[in-house]
């Protein structure tokens, strides 16, 4: 794959627009402040990323590539399904919600500390996420045989 395919297949994960897929990690950190429905808005935002990540990267997977266009899109959806919105966002959902247990009753603390732990705990989901895709589903994956 040559580098400018390499720069247009990440270009969902690259610039502002990547930072779509923490929104519902930020809803979750003002979930004490705020109605349900703007919760449930930043996990639809943060779905759509997902899965327009994982229809671009099948939309752009090239024939060098070792996997088909279809095991990208499902690989992708998985791998952000559970490292930018499920695991984040119970995260953040149990720490807020910890938070609020001990701090004062109306504080903004549970929302500061959930919004300062998004950035902490982005790397070590994704690097275990990694892993598990790695030991298990990754390895059943077909790949495509070189000519």
């Amino acid at each position: 794959m040559s580098e400018e395919e390499g720069a247009s297949i990440d270009c969902m994960r690259q610039g502002a627009v990547r930072y779509l897929g923490y929104a519902n990690e930020v809803g979750e950190a003002f979930k004490p402040l705020v109605h349900h429905r703007v919760v449930t808005a930043s996990y639809v935002v943060a779905g759509a990323y997902v899965t327009t990540d994982a229809a671009w990267r099948a939309a752009h997977t090239t024939e060098a590539s070792p996997r088909s266009p279809l095991v990208e899109a499902v690989d992708t959806f998985a791998w952000q399904s559970l490292a930018s919105v499920m695991i984040p966002g119970a995260v953040i959902n149990r720490l807020v919600w910890a938070t609020g247990k001990v701090a004062p009753s109306g504080s903004k603390l549970p929302t500061v500390v959930g919004l300062a732990a998004i950035p902490l705990i982005i790397r070590p989901i994704d690097h275990g996420v990694d892993l598990l895709f790695n030991k298990t589903i990754r390895t059943i994956y077909s790949t495509k045989s070189s000519p």
